[in-house]
């Protein structure tokens, strides 16, 4: 009996070979019709006996290609129409219907087989690429996806690559990026002395001539790749074109360079990421489980942030240690201990003696400075593979732009704005589209989680647990920003666009947005924005002629972590950051909520402080340690564990600073506990001046010597709100520095006191709930000690830690949060 279907298949299906897979899955099982690619999806029309094309629709779900991500087969019985084959039809445009679009997927083992061989035609050809592996999202300007609503229609396929391209046979069946050295994107170097043929030009019509001679070719671009290896060999800093943008590069290894690339660059102290050649060298660096080494080498290859090694830990064992509390929240956290102080990078990577490894690559000191981490990424296009063979030495890879500007992606562009910095430019002439910077990822026991979502992760939605009828935009935070689109039962959470702080990345943020809108056929109709007046994204989002919704940001933390977990019912929120607006207009940051998705009662939070000069404090902790201790109590500052702190700040600036204080002059009040961080940190002489955001507590957890025994302990005060107060910890930890206590004891106590704290809290406030859930959200959170001892402490006290899974538990989650909050109040409305 023949049998005749019409199927729909929804998710990520194009870009991905599905049209080629089906293709090959119909001819193999003798299945007649056709297949073609919509705006609504995949969409297939297969013909034949009835009990072969009923296992012909379960393949297709179940042997679907390993890129796509498949939601939905819908299968329709309808008349047969006789066909006598299978085809690949052209694709259909469905104004107004979305389709899923594909990240960029890392070059495959495939690919990368025939990069290393001589004998194959694309031998280190920089843009090897198959239906498996190559840019999908930043070369994407519309859909359906096919090569002229990319920026490879500037490159018409020669002869060969024209017949793999239509040999259902081939891996390159359908490949849209599909190129070689004949016919596809070249490079180019524009760097001092060298040829004019190498140089890139705006006046020169750059797209590629058909039919050029091929050994000509590969001649020209192994001499251009030569000369960029010479330069970054002899210590220069090299800006790479890659998918979605720039890199900075230069070698890791080289401590002169990589300090030029930081002044360059006006990139101080954090700490850069570094690309290595294998897995065997990032092993040397850092300690690498099973679930770094997945992370590593799949097809995502995020930076990935590993644990030093240290001397005397010759132990692959990774950094699934998760630290933290082992029940009892006065226990000793359970990682190995700390030195007194972080040795030099150089010498964290280090083998000891007797060590499996014969030889280690020492990175130089200020790649990761005092921090006792390094985000490790291996070589994801086929250039990078090339380059990082050759040189067999890490590069630091960092994103090519000025600090807190948006990635450069043009050549032009890159030329203008990145001529401070580099002193060559390895170029290519295909275009991008989006911008896209490396994604950051880390394991916490044995949870993977994102410190940074952007390549590899998006566009790629969050399914929602409910379908909402309008499209709804979140509008994001300041700092580390995102933007969420809401429709129909997905969530699109933009790639990371950073901290909107100038013209450029609002601009950015913009022309993102204009892409997300166009690729998935979204015009909001409601705007979520965050409560704080001055911010860039609150300011876009109330400049739009649409309804519009106001978040309290730590209501936004706390909703999209419980959003992820499809939790609705109020639970106890646990909000820890350094900045967000209040109901009450002041700076908030240690809060504990009792939230559903619709709102929110403030059960707890940390005791208000001032902040001596505003966002000054948070560039200069000093100052943060000033109103801390003139706010807890002014005869602190006579403490002799002050002493050391004090000798770090002129009598000027320390009259002028408790004048504010007691003025109530631009001191404003927080009860940040990321402000906090950074007063203890202060106080302890690990930083009194910070170059980014966060600095100083990332450096105080460094420093905790987790063997050290002892917790200090906050007071609980009032109700309604209940008062975090730290002036207990204060005391305790003054008296312990005049006493001589090292550092990395007092501030494993500290944390241990944060710790503590967040599980009598928790306890209590569940009470009122009546659910065991507590969610936790906000950047004090990517700090391992308070994250891991809390998931163990609340474990212990009988509550269920919530987190993210899907995105980072900074702000980049902020719009996801928002957009839920629009949503329920609408319902609710």
């Amino acid at each position: 009996m023949t049998k005749s279907v019409s199927v729909r298949v929804t998710g990520v299906v194009q870009g991905v070979g599905f049209r080629p897979f089906v293709y090959n899955l119909a001819n193999r099982m003798g299945v007649r019709g056709w297949v073609l690619n919509s705006a609504e999806g995949v969409f297939i029309g297969a013909e034949g006996q009835a009990e072969v094309v009923d296992a012909f629709v379960r393949a297709v779900r179940e042997e679907a290609p390993p890129m796509s991500v498949v939601e939905s087969v819908e299968a329709t019985e309808v008349e047969p129409a006789g066909f006598a084959d299978f085809e690949i039809r052209e694709s259909v445009e469905a104004p107004g219907a979305m389709t899923l679009v594909s990240p960029d997927i890392a070059t495959c083992s495939a690919c990368e087989a025939e990069l290393r061989d001589p004998g194959d035609e694309r031998y280190r050809y920089p843009f090897i690429n198959c239906t498996n592996c190559g840019p999908r999202f930043t070369i994407i300007e519309d859909v359906p996806y096919d090569r002229p609503v990319t920026t490879m229609r500037d490159f018409p396929m020669c002869p060969s690559c024209g017949a793999e391209y239509l040999d259902p046979a081939d891996r390159r069946f359908h490949a849209q990026p599909n190129a070689c050295p004949v016919c596809g994107p070249r490079l180019y170097l524009n760097a001092p002395g060298v040829p004019d043929d190498f140089a890139w030009r705006p006046e020169v019509e750059t797209v590629p001539r058909a039919n050029r001679d091929a050994d000509v070719e590969r001649a020209r671009t192994d001499a251009i790749v030569a000369e960029a290896e010479r330069l970054l060999r002899d210590g220069r800093i090299v800006a790479i074109k890659g998918l979605g943008g720039f890199h900075l590069a230069c070698d890791a290894t080289n401590e002169d360079a990589v300090r030029t690339l930081r002044e360059r660059k006006h990139r101080k102290g954090k700490p850069l990421a570094v690309m290595v050649p294998d897995i065997v060298t990032a092993r040397e660096l850092g300690e690498v489980g099973p679930a770094e080494e997945e992370l590593l080498t799949g097809t995502v290859r995020p930076i990935v942030l590993l644990r030093l090694r240290r001397p005397g830990c010759a132990a692959p064992g990774g950094s699934g240690a998760q630290t933290g509390f082992a029940g009892d929240p006065s226990a000793p956290l359970t990682a190995p201990p700390s030195p007194a102080s972080p040795p030099p990078a150089a010498e964290l990577a280090a083998d000891p003696p007797g060590a499996a490894h014969p030889t280690v690559t020492r990175l130089a000191p200020s790649v990761t400075g005092p921090l006792a981490e390094v985000g490790v990424m291996l070589p994801y296009t086929p250039l990078q593979h090339v380059l990082l063979a050759d040189l067999s030495v890490p590069l630091v890879m960092t994103s090519g732009n000025l600090s807190e500007e948006p990635i450069a992606t043009g050549n032009a562009e890159a030329l203008e704005r990145l001529a401070g910095i580099a002193d060559a430019f390895l170029l290519n002439d295909r275009g991008i589209y989006s911008r896209y910077d490396d994604s950051v990822t880390r394991v916490v026991g044995e949870d993977v989680e994102l410190v940074r979502r952007a390549r590899g992760y998006a566009p790629f939605p969050l399914t929602l647990p409910f379908e909402t009828p309008v499209p709804i935009l979140g509008a994001g935070s300041e700092q580390k920003n995102t933007f969420t689109l809401l429709k129909d039962g997905y969530a699109f959470v933009s790639q990371h666009i950073g901290d909107l702080e100038n013209a450029e990345t609002l601009a950015a943020y913009g022309e993102t947005l204009a892409l997300y809108e166009r690729l998935f056929r979204i015009t909001p109709e409601v705007v979520a924005y965050d409560l704080h007046p001055e911010y860039l994204s609150t300011k876009f989002a109330l400049g739009l002629d649409i309804m519009k919704v106001g978040v309290q940001h730590h209501h936004a933390h706390i909703v999209g972590v419980t959003a992820e977990h499809d939790v609705r019912h109020p639970v106890v929120g646990v909000a820890f950051d350094g900045t967000g607006y209040g109901t009450d207009g002041h700076i908030w940051g240690g809060e504990f909520l009792i939230a559903d998705w619709r709102g929110f009662t403030r059960f707890a939070h940390l005791r208000e402080v001032p902040m001596p000069g505003g966002s000054a404090a948070i560039r200069r902790p000093a100052r943060m340690a000033l109103g801390l201790l003139a706010g807890i109590d002014r005869g602190l500052l006579n403490h002799p564990g002050t002493q050391s702190l004090l000798a770090r700040i002129t009598e000027n600036e320390r009259d002028v600073m408790l004048t504010m204080i007691g003025r109530g002059f631009n001191s404003p009040l927080t009860s940040s506990m990321g402000r906090l961080f950074d007063a203890v940190a202060a106080i302890l002489g690990v930083r009194v001046d910070a170059d980014y955001e966060g600095q100083a507590a990332i450096e105080l957890e460094a420093i905790a010597d987790t063997s050290a025994e002892g917790s200090y302990e906050f007071a609980l005060v009032g109700s309604g709100p209940v008062v975090l107060d730290p002036e207990p910890v204060l005391r305790a930890l003054l008296d312990d520095v005049a006493s001589g206590v090292p550092s990395p004891a007092i501030s494993s106590r500290f944390h241990r006191a944060v710790v503590g704290a967040i599980v009598r809290v928790a306890r209590s406030a569940a009470a009122e709930t009546g659910s065991p859930d507590v969610a936790l959200a906000g950047g004090v959170f990517l700090n391992r000690l308070v994250l891991g001892g809390a998931v163990r402490g609340l474990s212990a006290a009988g509550l269920r830690p919530l987190t993210h899974r899907r995105l980072p538990t900074n702000d980049g989650a902020i719009s996801y949060g928002q957009a839920i909050v629009a949503w329920a109040r609408r319902e609710e409305s």
